[in-house]
């Protein structure tokens, strides 16, 4: 078994690749700039950022934050949707794929 099935089979649910949404900008207050990052995967309850581990914004991202979000369609012609987001996790991937990297797991949250 390679270290990508003993990782999968960690998961509490399945990872599918995301067909609405292929991105996501993110920004709070004290950040200087907005971030974008591509939405790596996402599942029924959340969605997984790569974040490199020497990124100023990596300063500012806390497990339990939520931060405003704006998810750009794949389909071009769907508008962007303005949400907020709940970090629900930070995790170093040293051993997997993606080394020098953060996977930041991020549930948006229902609006009000």
């Amino acid at each position: 078994m390679d270290e990508n099935e003993k990782t999968s089979e960690m998961r509490t649910e399945d990872r599918i690749l995301d067909e609405k949404y292929h991105s996501v900008q993110i920004s709070n207050k004290e950040f200087e700039f907005a971030y974008h990052f591509r939405i790596r995967n996402i599942s029924a309850k959340g969605m997984c950022i790569l974040v490199r581990q020497d990124s100023k914004i990596m300063e500012h991202l806390h497990a339990g934050d939520v931060l405003d979000i704006q998810l750009y369609p794949v389909k071009e012609s769907d508008p962007v949707e303005y949400s907020k987001a709940e970090i629900k996790h930070i995790s170093k991937d040293d051993m997997g794929k993606f080394g020098g990297h953060f996977l930041v797991g991020l549930k948006k949250l229902e609006s009000e």
